[in-house]
Formats: C-alpha cells, sequence, structure tokens
C-alpha cells in the first residue's frame, strides 16, 4: 500500500483538501460590508464549498484503501478530481459574487490547486500500475 507512488500522492492531496478548510482562500471587502475591513474567505464560509472539501478529503484517504481494486480506485480519483474542480469554480464564483475589486488573493489558495494536481498525479500512478499488472498477466 505505501510503497505506491500513488498513495502518497492521494495522502497529499486529503491533506491538501483538509488544509483549506483552516487557511483562507481570499481576502477582501465583503459588498455588503460598509466597512473597509479584510474579511477572509474560507472553505468553511460556504455550505457547498465545505460539503464538496470534506468529501473531497475522506475521498483521497479512502481511496488509498482500495489498493487490490484499481479499477474502483481511478473512478473514485477521477470523480474526485472532478469534484476538486468545482471546488475550485465555487470559490470563484463566491468571490464574483460577494466580494468587492479590490481584494488579494492569499498564498494559501495554493492549497485548493495542488489538490486536483496531487489527484492527477495519482491518478496516472493507478493507471501505470493498472497497465503493468495486465501487461504481466499476458506474460503467464
Amino acid at each position: 500500500m505505501i510503497q505506491r507512488i500513488q498513495t502518497i500522492w492521494l495522502l497529499l492531496a486529503g491533506v491538501a483538501a483538509g488544509l483549506t478548510m483552516k487557511f483562507p482562500f481570499y481576502s477582501g471587502h465583503l459588498v455588503t460590508d460598509s466597512l473597509n475591513s479584510l474579511t477572509p474567505l474560507t472553505a468553511i464560509d460556504s455550505i457547498p464549498i465545505v460539503s464538496l472539501t470534506v468529501a473531497s478529503a475522506m475521498a483521497s484517504l479512502i481511496t488509498i484503501f482500495v489498493f487490490k481494486d484499481r479499477k474502483l480506485q481511478m473512478r473514485i480519483t477521477l470523480a474526485n478530481i472532478i469534484i476538486s474542480l468545482i471546488v475550485v469554480a465555487l470559490y470563484f464564483l463566491n468571490i464574483k459574487n460577494n466580494y468587492k475589486e479590490m481584494s488579494i488573493p492569499l498564498i494559501t489558495s495554493v492549497f485548493v490547486f495542488v489538490v486536483p494536481v496531487f489527484l492527477f498525479l495519482a491518478f496516472r500512478g493507478i493507471y501505470k500500475d493498472n497497465r503493468l499488472v495486465k501487461s504481466v498477466d499476458r506474460l503467464r
């Protein structure tokens, strides 16, 4: 299980998704706010974002333990990639609707963007393992 590289990628994706719950993605002035105070946007601020982020983190960690069924592992990882891309789109939609123009993205927003990258790398590792097993079965 741990000797395969996709386990590392899936673990990193789960940890990065978990970190988006704590660290802010964006900081800016709310449209409804009359004061000039910066309000951070975290995953906890929006119910769809928090639910999809938790689902993505849990799916990443669950996928690690489905190592005997590579086909299922590939399906879960692909669905997780789609979920993580939807989370990124929801962040940008939330920013567009709730924040004024004079706002700044934060360096911790990188956690949101690395989740799909880690998941893609995990998918690639699972695919390579699947291809290797098929080629070994063909030789028998």
